[in-house]
């Protein structure tokens, strides 16, 4: 068996009371990690609700240690940045001797990887979600940012991204580095296949709704485009602040007895809507590899997504239709396409299953994670 190691999480996003969902698959990485090893969280975050400059908030959850710093909101560059000093020193006080530093996300917090590199002697691991690296995004990226996130690179044991892609993209800003892929986690305890009961052809669309990345403007014209196609559907588009959109689908006079738009629900009820899905549909602008596809394979629940990012590495031509990127006419016709087999039932649920499992399983992802980890060590 091998040696139970402590491994420091330090994470530049992670749900919070200020951002209750942000970095929520950071969260979903370290309960993997911790089925085998020690974990302890460390993020920090500005928060204009914070009275006191600092406040550390310390909890359990779900096997992880989890030590938040909430820092006073200030206009001034400078006093963040000692604040964020002086709030990283105070939590590392409170998690005692660790292993391995795992970074999330390489800037700014791989700032203080390289200080407890050099400080302590602790190797570190990326891993990296970052759309933000893709053109024409990485455009916006500044030169000192590019500056100090090639530093923090070059000083890696491993850069984890979640897909090829990303780390391709990631390379071209000349972050070198030892890159070893490693994608997303599911829950395939929670994310099981269910027999569907629908009478009625079932579209569901989850994302953080931003329509500049997930385009839920197109996807609203081409669910009009379908009330004329289809006699009898309905779609659920659901994330934070999803009726923002009704006024757009009024606009296009969409029927609104055939589209729900359902707010934020937590991570285990997205289970339930999946498995009450005959069809997931994704039509981003941009992706690396995003979760819901893997949690709708892994409910046995055929996809339609944008060939952007990272998908296509993690996609078997059996488990849905790739398209191109805002291509309507496409999303359509294979739209109705899935409708007919959604009559015929042909799909093959456990073997998407199974998929899911022998990739992106917490045990899958936590022995990548832990061949790392020693690897650093070394």
């Amino acid at each position: 068996m091998s040696k139970k190691l402590h491994i420091l999480f330090l994470c530049g996003w992670f749900p919070s009371r200020v951002l209750p969902t942000n970095g929520d698959f950071i969260e979903r990485h370290a309960k993997a990690v911790s089925k085998k090893h020690k974990v302890t969280v460390l993020h920090i975050i500005s928060d204009e609700n914070c009275i006191q400059k600092i406040e550390i908030v310390s909890e359990q959850k779900d096997e992880l240690d989890i030590h938040i710093a909430y820092i006073k909101k200030t206009k001034n560059p400078l006093n963040k940045l000692l604040l964020y000093r002086k709030a990283f020193l105070s939590l590392l006080k409170n998690i005692g001797d660790f292993d391995v530093v795992h970074l999330n996300k390489l800037y700014p917090f791989g700032i203080f990887s390289l200080y407890l590199k050099k400080t302590q002697k602790k190797p570190f691991i990326i891993s990296e979600h970052f759309t933000g690296y893709h053109l024409p995004l990485s455009k916006n990226i500044s030169f000192i940012e590019k500056f100090i996130s090639k530093k923090i690179a070059k000083n890696a044991a491993f850069i984890c991204p979640v897909s090829n892609n990303l780390k391709e993209a990631m390379q071209q800003l000349g972050f070198d580095g030892n890159y070893k892929r490693v994608p997303n986690v599911v829950d395939t305890n929670l994310f099981v296949p269910s027999e569907s009961k629908n009478s009625v052809f079932t579209i569901s669309h989850i994302s953080n709704m931003v329509n500049r990345h997930k385009n839920i403007e197109g996807l609203l014209q081409v669910i009009k485009k379908l009330e004329t196609k289809l006699a009898n559907f309905k779609v659920e588009i659901i994330g934070e602040n999803s009726s923002k959109y009704i006024s757009f689908a009024n606009k296009i006079d969409i029927n609104l007895n055939n589209v729900t738009f359902i707010d934020q629900i937590p991570h285990k009820e997205i289970s339930n809507r999946l498995q009450n899905s005959d069809l997931f549909v994704l039509f981003s602008n941009y992706e690396n590899l995003p979760c819901v596809i893997l949690e709708s394979f892994s409910c046995g629940v055929p996809v339609i997504s944008t060939n952007v990012g990272g998908i296509e590495e993690y996609f078997p031509e059996d488990f849905g239709k790739l398209i191109k990127k805002n291509n309507q006419e496409e999303l359509l016709k294979s739209i109705i396409l899935f409708e007919k087999s959604f009559k015929t039932k042909t799909l093959n649920k456990q073997k998407m299953h199974n998929f899911v499992i022998d990739n992106f399983s917490e045990n899958k992802i936590a022995l990548e994670f832990e061949k790392l980890y020693f690897k650093a060590l070394k």
